[in-house]
């Protein structure tokens, strides 16, 4: 019996085996971390500060005092992290009876795919619940609304009138971030950056964002949203088929905080001399300032 160190699990090599089969799919890759901004953390949980600049200038009268104006605190964002783990087992029968291979052998590279899996799904959820009141950030609003509260009033980050993705709805969409202001109701210069969509409008969104002529129209009128976003990213985690979303450059928008990385373990039993495998990470993710994305769910 051989030992082939592949990570931190040993991969028991037994002659005669061919092949082993059973989900051993090819995997996807990672998108997660292409809509949230990563980051470390050393503490049970992180907190995000909104600090509130000033308003505008007053007129100031012949002999009269300038006017001053107070800083505030704004929104509060905390991040608390949990923990995730995995496991499985490998009795001593199974290698005692060179059942390693056949049976347990791949259970490693199908841990690290639950860690993929989980990863995917627990951000994707966070556009998943863009418009559930039930899943409120620091303000109290669900992440896209169109009553933010702040001190300039009511603010948005998602249409007023929910569009399914086209050309106008696109336009609509950047009309919305071009006007965007910040807690004091001042003009903040955020740019378009990514366009999320699920695997239902990926094609929709290519023939958009790649047409030189308006799409899906006879007219020869130019489609003035070609190059208007950097990248078109196709999430297979998103559960609307309608819902889509426009990432800004706007910063401290969706967060990702890594407490722990993925650490992957092995012991082994003493009573039933059972290797024991395991995987375990912490992390958190959300939103601070929710500039940092605008969406719609869709007509």
């Amino acid at each position: 019996m051989s030992v082939i160190n592949t990570g931190s699990f040993p991969k028991l090599l037994w002659p005669g085996i061919k092949r082993v089969w059973g989900m051993e799919y090819k995997r996807n890759t990672p998108v997660w971390n292409k809509v949230f901004e990563s980051l470390t953390s050393d503490q049970a949980y992180e907190e995000d500060v909104e600090a509130v600049g000033f308003g505008l200038m007053a007129v100031k009268t012949q002999g009269g005092a300038v006017s001053y104006d107070t800083a505030q605190q704004g929104v509060v964002s905390r991040y608390t992290h949990l923990t995730y783990g995995l496991g499985y087992s490998v009795t001593m029968e199974e290698i005692q009876d060179n059942l390693y291979e056949k049976v347990s052998m791949k259970r490693a590279t199908r841990l690290a795919r639950s860690v993929y899996e989980t990863e995917e799904i627990v951000h994707a959820n966070v556009l998943n619940r863009a418009f559930n009141s039930s899943y409120a950030g620091g303000d109290g609003k669900e992440l896209c609304a169109t009553d933010h509260p702040s001190i300039a009033g009511s603010q948005q980050n998602e249409l007023t009138t929910a569009a399914d993705l086209s050309e106008a709805s696109l336009e609509d969409m950047m009309i919305l971030i071009n006007g965007a202001t910040d807690s004091r109701g001042l003009k903040v210069n955020i740019m378009p950056k990514k366009l999320i969509v699920p695997r239902q409008l990926e094609f929709d969104a290519a023939r958009i964002m790649k047409s030189s002529l308006t799409p899906d129209s006879a007219n020869n009128a130019a489609n003035v949203v070609r190059g208007s976003i950097d990248e078109v990213v196709m999430w297979r985690y998103l559960t609307d088929e309608d819902a889509w979303f426009v990432t800004t450059d706007c910063p401290e928008g969706l967060t990702h905080y890594t407490r722990m990385a993925a650490e992957f373990d092995e012991d082994k039993e003493f009573s039933t001399k059972n290797a024991n495998y395991s995987v375990v990470a912490r992390w958190s993710q959300g939103w601070s300032n929710w500039r940092g994305i605008f969406g719609t769910p869709g007509a």
